[in-house]
């Protein structure tokens, strides 16, 4: 039911300063300024140009945030997979130590460009086992998965990390958990996938979302036992990416279904709502960040972009009218 003051709407008053917590659509008449104002929310969020890649790509790894992220490995169009590994100040990408093996679709996890694990993926012969840790500087390789494989998904640290789903001989639910030395085989997901999208903060939270085949937008959320089915995606999709802290917060971005996509959803812990849609639409784009601050960078738009995006939501402004 309609309130009043959707209804009717806000008055204008006549107030000395602004007020501190207006509400979107509000007017005031400030007296000191001897102006009338309002204020303005955007709360789709807005995507907004970053540095380009030095090396545009599709199918590689991606963590971090809008000030301090990392992208590794990849596919440039030209075999072998790349080992390149790229560090984002914020402005611009600089490029770092390679990691020890070349892939592409691996799952990537981490909190910024100084810690991150990539975790299996193709070197151009199928899915292998072999995971490696980013300190800052270089990559080491550390404990092998149980299950080789390619284009799955992850979610947390370099030291606490869920990593689920995939291709080996077919579509895997198999999920196992990293506690900073060795892997371990949890529950499954319920539905086997592989080119989903992941997040969560450690092994024990995470969300599962998209994937193929066929083409899906279910949704499962891990609590540190087993995996739960949620609302789907409202664009089912597979080749996307996510950023977000936990399981009852993320966002979804990018993808294939049936044509390439900038679609973005954000996820409240209950459901997915749709917010503003990449500049440049992409698949097996790689990002991370949260649902108020993300970053995407690569993919196949086509060709392969090296563009990055920053995700800022929400977008509030107070604003000044004046005459003309």
């Amino acid at each position: 039911m309609a309130t009043y003051k959707e209804i009717r709407g806000t008055h204008i008053v006549s107030v000395t300063s602004d007020p501190p917590s207006p509400v979107n659509g509000q007017m005031w008449y400030n007296s000191t300024d001897k102006v009338i104002k309002g204020f303005t929310s955007n709360p789709a969020g807005t995507w907004a140009s970053g540095g380009n890649l030095n090396t545009a790509r599709r199918e590689l790894g991606g963590s971090g945030t809008q000030t301090s992220a990392l992208a590794y490995g990849g596919y440039t169009g030209t075999p072998p997979p790349s080992a390149l590994t790229e560090s984002y100040n914020g402005t611009s990408w600089t490029e770092v130590s390679d990691l020890n093996t070349h892939r592409y679709v691996g799952a990537s996890t981490g909190s910024d460009n100084t810690n991150a694990l990539m975790s299996g993926g193709n070197s151009g012969g199928g899915g292998i086992t072999n995971v490696e840790t980013w300190d800052g500087s270089s990559w080491t390789e550390t404990g092998d998965l149980n299950t080789g494989r390619d284009s799955s998904a992850g979610g947390g640290t370099n030291t606490a990390t869920l990593m689920f789903g995939g291709y080996s001989t077919t579509q895997l639910a198999v999920t196992e958990s990293w506690n900073g030395s060795s892997w371990t085989e949890v529950n499954d997901l319920n539905t086997a996938r592989n080119y989903l999208a992941g997040t969560g903060e450690n092994n024990t939270s995470a969300l599962a979302f998209g994937g193929a085949p066929p083409t899906t937008g279910a949704t499962e959320s891990y609590n540190g036992s087993s995996w739960t089915e949620v609302a789907d995606l409202n664009t089912a999709r597979d080749s996307l990416t996510g950023a977000g802290g936990s399981n009852t917060s993320a966002l979804a971005f990018g993808g294939k279904y049936p044509t390439i996509t900038g679609v973005t959803e954000k996820w409240n812990g209950t459901s997915w709502t749709e917010v503003t849609d990449l500049s440049t639409a992409r698949r097996y784009v790689a990002g991370d960040g949260t649902t108020a601050s993300a970053i995407a960078f690569g993919g196949d738009a086509p060709p392969y972009t090296a563009a990055t995006e920053e995700f800022t939501s929400p977008v509030t402004s107070t604003v000044t009218f004046t005459v003309s």
